[in-house]
């Protein structure tokens, strides 16, 4: 491996970019029209253009990646997050091209891509699920039966999604059939795939997820657990390292779950098995997520591990041990987004025309914004990740709150206001945030 490409964008080119800088490969870096004048791109040995503004004919389209990768003789592709991170299709295209994808092989991308699929694994495992639709629903009578069966309120959702979209709850019948065919539409337009499954929906849940790392020798180690349950239709906006306020005996059952479904599945490089918590306490499994997540520098920080640098050497084909890290004192990541919560989160544009980002002891920003920088409709609304390191908890949230305050970021509407709120909401500081916080903290 010697010449890396990034199909992606955004903050996580310049993270992945560093650490292959580290490791001594040459890397090649992919843009689309509108992404033409970021600052990124005169770092990367090479850069390519691949496409106009719109993602599907840029970052999202397969066939421009292969010749950009086959082209400039790239021996390995990083698809970051997102886009096409978790896409079969372009690793497939990769093992037939004798291109390395840093990731799993597409043949695991496959099945932990179908969500029904991954959690009839996790059944035969006697790993505690929700109760729903084994497989997609034939039609809307088929899913109004399995409503009946497991009881309502139920959670539509895309066999094939992620990121929270092609989701509907619906609390009674009739609001059942009618959002039917739209997440079924939706999930078609997100995920280029219509099919749909349902499950009893579990209100206000906590989100926890373990990070795990396996090599091609069936070694499996575990790096920590993090808890993102702050979040806004789906979409996660403040994580934090190690699990804050959950027994024991709970975090050595969702380790030894994760340790024990990725060995079933033959994982090979960097996942993370996710699960929900309810009201009540009782743990279920929601599914694996094949790919570098965005919240992972909550768990560099309380591990001291380069996780993009494990992920590329495993896929090298490099042993790990299977000892999990010590873990050292707290992280917390705020995600800074061009949104403005007062408009009902609709997504800013502009140009960025004054930046000061913050520093100090235990301190991480990951961005790729610079003074002038184009925020553009096209893509996801990330500016930013804060990320505060601290002995204990309460100092990661007092640091991160400095951090916020320290943070100027003019000619853009960004959510800095509602981060602060929640970060100073009683329920988030004693550690019992749930996935209804947002939604709680906007109705004060």
């Amino acid at each position: 491996m010697k010449r890396l490409l990034i199909a992606n964008r955004g903050e996580v080119v310049l993270r992945v970019l560093r650490t292959a800088k580290e490791l001594g490969l040459e890397t090649i870096l992919v843009y689309s029209e509108a992404d033409r004048h970021m600052h990124y791109l005169s770092y990367g040995d090479e850069k390519v253009q691949i496409g106009p503004a719109h993602a599907s004919k840029s970052y999202l389209n397969v066939d421009a990646i292969m010749s950009a990768a086959i082209t400039w003789k790239a021996n390995a592709i990083h698809p970051g997050y997102g886009f096409l991170s978790e896409n079969p299709v372009l690793a497939k295209r990769c093992e037939e091209a004798g291109i390395a994808f840093i990731g799993p092989s597409s043949t695991v991308l496959k099945t932990i891509g179908n969500k029904s699929r991954t959690k009839e694994v996790a059944q035969k495992l006697d790993i505690p699920t929700i109760p729903g639709s084994y497989g997609f629903l034939a039609d809307v009578d088929h899913a109004v039966a399995v409503a009946r069966e497991i009881g309502f309120p139920v959670i539509l959702k895309s066999l094939y999604g992620g990121g929270g979209r092609g989701m509907k709850v619906a609390y009674e019948e009739a609001q059942l059939r009618a959002q039917f065919a739209n997440v079924s539409s939706e999930a078609n337009a997100a995920f280029g795939r219509s099919e749909i499954y349902i499950e009893r929906y579990i209100p206000s849940p906590r989100h926890l997820e373990i990070q795990v790392l396996a090599d091609s020798h069936g070694n499996i180690k575990i790096l920590g657990d993090r808890e993102c349950s702050i979040q806004r239709r789906h979409q996660k906006v403040i994580e934090e390292a190690p699990i804050p306020n959950i027994p024991e005996t709970v975090r050595g059952d969702i380790w030894a779950w994760a340790r024990k479904i990725m060995a079933a599945l033959e994982f090979e490089g960097l996942g993370t098995v996710e699960f929900l918590m309810d009201q009540d306490g009782a743990i279920y499994f929601l599914e694996i997520n094949g790919r570098l997540q965005v919240e992972h520098p909550v768990t560099e920080m309380i591990t001291g591990i380069d996780m993009v640098r494990e992920q590329i050497l495993a896929t090298a084909g490099s042993h790990i041990d299977t000892a999990s890290p010590p873990i050292h004192g707290h992280a917390i990541e705020c995600r800074l987004n061009a949104e403005d919560p007062s408009m009902n989160f609709m997504p800013t544009n502009g140009t960025i025309s004054a930046l000061h980002l913050p520093g100090g002891p235990g301190v991480r920003v990951d961005t790729h914004l610079f003074r002038g920088c184009e925020i553009t409709p096209y893509y996801d609304p990330l500016l930013a990740k804060l990320i505060a390191h601290h002995t204990n908890r309460k100092g990661a949230l007092t640091r991160m709150l400095r951090m916020l305050d320290e943070t100027l970021l003019q000619g853009i509407t960004t959510n800095k206001e509602l981060l602060i709120k929640l970060l100073k909401n009683e329920k988030f500081q004693e550690g019992n945030g749930d996935t209804s916080l947002v939604r709680e903290v906007l109705t004060l």
